[in-house]
């Protein structure tokens, strides 16, 4: 019986694991959509092919409020509110290593 119950529990543990993994995932992608927006509408210097790059570097150095807010945005539309928190996130030191990184220079225009 204690068997079976640290089983169920154990499985209950893992689907809520999973759930929330999912639940992260889809809010990742839609604060994906609104932050590659907000880069292509928004900050014209950042060239094209590096849209991709800065989008993961900002949805990576971002919070989980913040990337609530721009899954929001993705529902929404961008505002200059979303600019102004993608370019919060581009200032941070974190966001300009993971850009460098991908050999894109630092733009905050």
């Amino acid at each position: 019986m204690i068997r079976a119950t640290a089983l169920i529990a154990a499985l209950t543990l893992t689907a809520c694991a999973e759930t929330t993994q999912a639940v992260d995932n889809v809010a990742r992608r839609s604060a994906k959509a609104a932050v590659a927006e907000t880069l292509v509408t928004r900050f014209p210097a950042v060239p094209e092919r590096a849209v991709t790059p800065f989008t993961d570097c900002v949805i990576d150095n971002a919070s989980a409020r913040e990337i609530g807010e721009f899954a929001k945005d993705a529902v929404i539309g961008v505002s200059e509110t979303t600019a102004a928190l993608v370019r919060s996130v581009l200032e941070r030191p974190a966001t300009q290593q993971c850009i460098v990184r991908a050999g894109l220079s630092v733009l905050t225009a």
